[in-house]
């Protein structure tokens, strides 16, 4: 009977999470439907995190990477279809950074300003650029991972090695400044186009395209861990040796998880980059990665909607903090000191908050002392 009554206030938190999402662009002008696609996209990563850490127990510090990678492959793609980068003379579009370093007039040789600006040239197809943005992070997070569980590696330094790995293609980013503008980033991009239809950042259709991919990777990766495969990597979490005696190929199962949670960042950094039009390398920042684990903590990393809205409600809470006039030098103070009460005092979040209430009010009342049983 409890878990009857579980699944239908499962159902029930779930619902009401889908009518307010679609619900939003009847009550919210472009800029705030803007606004409120950045903190979904926000929500996904924290999806990410719980499918990764609080499912298959693996803290992973990098999940920056996966979500610059994807933010990157389709920002290049957008760059070179963007009104600037179509200056050219006869070979193709090339980015604005890179004109800016040709002599004026001169005929445009990708070689001639960069030796690497040939790795551009695919980009100019926007298929290829979405087909990378997915396509290269999972790649990555695949080899990765295929390394580190093949040889049992777990725990803190799965951690540190994934906090390395975002750092080193962070700083690899920077340096690179000829060839992807550095510190600058990819700014000035154009709208995404789907058969001559263009994605304006600030309407209905690019707010629900973003709130469709948030709810299908949500009900997706819901049902998934409900499947036998989530209920392995479960047992794999709690005691992987015991997992290993009984056959199960603890290994396969970390690594399409791992996988699969950086195929999830890498659609949430591609979104962004069409909600907020540009990419930056702080989205590979080590703050940025560890922030991902504090929506998720705070949520209920237990939960996928609990994280998912532990990413939204924070995001929302620093933008109103750092806006309001009395809390502009306080805001991060604020942030962080709910952070701790958090993990002092609901170390599941609310998530498993709310889950131990549901279980509280669901537990059969006791019988009295010498009363029948």
């Amino acid at each position: 009977m409890h878990s009857t009554l579980d699944r239908r206030a499962t159902f029930a938190a779930y619902a009401v999470f889908v009518l307010c999402v679609l619900a939003a662009p009847l009550l919210l002008d472009g800029f705030w439907l803007n606004r409120l696609a950045k903190y979904l996209v926000y929500g996904m990563l924290g999806i990410a995190i719980a499918m990764c850490w609080g499912y298959a127990g693996i803290l992973n510090l990098g999940q920056g990477l996966f979500f610059g990678l994807g933010a990157y492959m389709l920002a290049m793609s957008l760059k070179m279809a963007s009104p600037a980068s179509l200056q050219h003379g006869g070979n193709g579009p090339v980015p604005d950074f890179m004109l800016s370093n040709a002599e004026p007039g001169a005929a445009i040789d990708l070689c001639c300003i960069n030796p690497m600006a040939f790795l551009w040239s695919p980009f100019r197809y926007q298929s290829f650029g979405l087909l990378m943005g997915l396509v290269l992070p999972v790649i990555v997070a695949f080899l990765l991972g295929l390394v580190m569980f093949r040889k049992r590696i777990a725990g803190v330094f799965v951690s540190i090695i994934t906090l390395a790995l975002v750092l080193l293609v962070r700083l690899l980013l920077v340096d690179a400044q000829p060839l992807t503008n550095g510190f600058n980033g990819l700014s000035d991009l154009a709208w995404l186009k789907f058969g001559g239809f263009e994605f304006d950042p600030y309407s209905p259709a690019t707010y629900y395209l973003v709130a469709f991919a948030l709810l299908a990777v949500l009900i997706g990766a819901r049902l998934l861990l409900a499947t036998r495969a989530g209920l392995i990597l479960r047992a794999t979490a709690a005691d992987p040796q015991r997992a290993r005696y009984l056959g199960f190929d603890v290994a396969h199962y970390q690594v399409f998880f791992f996988s699969l949670s950086a195929g999830i960042a890498a659609l949430a950094g591609m979104l962004y980059v069409v909600v907020a039009e540009f990419a930056s390398p702080t989205f590979m920042d080590l703050a940025f990665s560890i922030t991902m684990v504090v929506w998720a903590a705070v949520g209920g990393r237990g939960s996928l909607l609990g994280a998912c809205l532990g990413a939204i409600l924070i995001n929302m809470l620093e933008s109103t903090a750092s806006e309001t006039q009395s809390l502009v030098e306080a805001w991060r103070v604020i942030v962080g000191l709910a952070f701790v009460l958090v993990v002092l005092y609901l170390p599941m979040g609310f998530g498993g908050w709310a889950h131990d209430l549901l279980a509280r009010w669901n537990a059969p009342a006791r019988p009295k002392a010498g009363g029948p049983a």
